[in-house]
């Protein structure tokens, strides 16, 4: 089994180099770990080795780990949410990366109204168009922006991506440096990409938060049946 303090050790030194090749400071980028399918003793070692931040991709999962671990670090929302999910999200989650439609938004904003706080977010973008993701369409982003500023309790930090899965992490250059051009564009302050494979590549093109889940845990088992999408 993988040695957890170790691994997380290593993916810091990665992400030093990277940020040092790009003329940036490591502390200036969030190392996430995903803990997707990972037990929770092992999401345990990890908090005590020092990982800086938890992301969860299914909000069912989220609540059972996070009622046996507690809060000692934020829980960030990773994977798509379900509109029928925001009121859960809204009471889990330090931060949702991946609102991608002005419904779910609003039904955010009405969730955090009344929970009495107000919901962090980052608007997810499919930069590739592809089908079998989610996200706004880049053309649509300045749209799904100018409708999230008129709602009171959503707050909205930056951008996240899926880049298309690559055999070379230097594929997902151009995906990156797209997300970066947008995230200027609009004056957005986080940039939310760069996983396992490709992080180190998001790093030097400007990722502030890296969501990294196998090069820590090591190999997840199969994953579980996905929820039903009700969108």
């Amino acid at each position: 089994m993988q040695d957890i303090r170790a691994s997380l050790e290593r993916v810091r030194e990665r992400i030093a180099r990277a940020a040092a090749r790009a003329g940036r400071r490591a502390e200036d980028v969030l190392l996430i770990g995903v803990s997707k399918a990972v037990e929770p003793v092992r999401i345990r070692e990890a908090v005590a080795a020092g990982v800086p931040a938890l992301g969860e991709n299914r909000v069912q999962e989220a609540r059972a780990k996070i009622a046996e671990l507690g809060r000692a670090v934020p829980w960030h929302l990773v994977g798509q949410l379900q509109t029928n999910k925001a009121k859960d999200a809204v009471e889990l989650f330090d931060l949702i990366h991946s609102v991608d439609r002005p419904e779910l938004a609003r039904e955010l904003d009405k969730r955090a109204r009344q929970g009495g706080r107000p919901v962090e977010a980052l608007v997810q973008v499919n930069v590739a168009g592809e089908a079998s993701k989610g996200g706004v369409a880049p053309e649509g982003l300045g749209d799904l922006l100018d409708a999230v500023t008129k709602l009171d309790h959503v707050r909205v930090r930056g951008l996240m991506v899926i880049p298309p899965e690559a055999r070379d992490p230097a594929d997902a250059r151009v995906w990156f440096r797209t997300l970066a051009k947008l995230r200027e564009r609009h004056g957005l302050r986080e940039l939310s990409m760069g996983m396992s494979g490709d992080f180190e590549v998001a790093i030097e093109e400007g990722a502030t938060m890296v969501r990294v889940g196998t090069a820590i845990f090591g190999p997840r088992p199969a994953a579980p049946l996905k929820e039903p999408r009700e969108r």
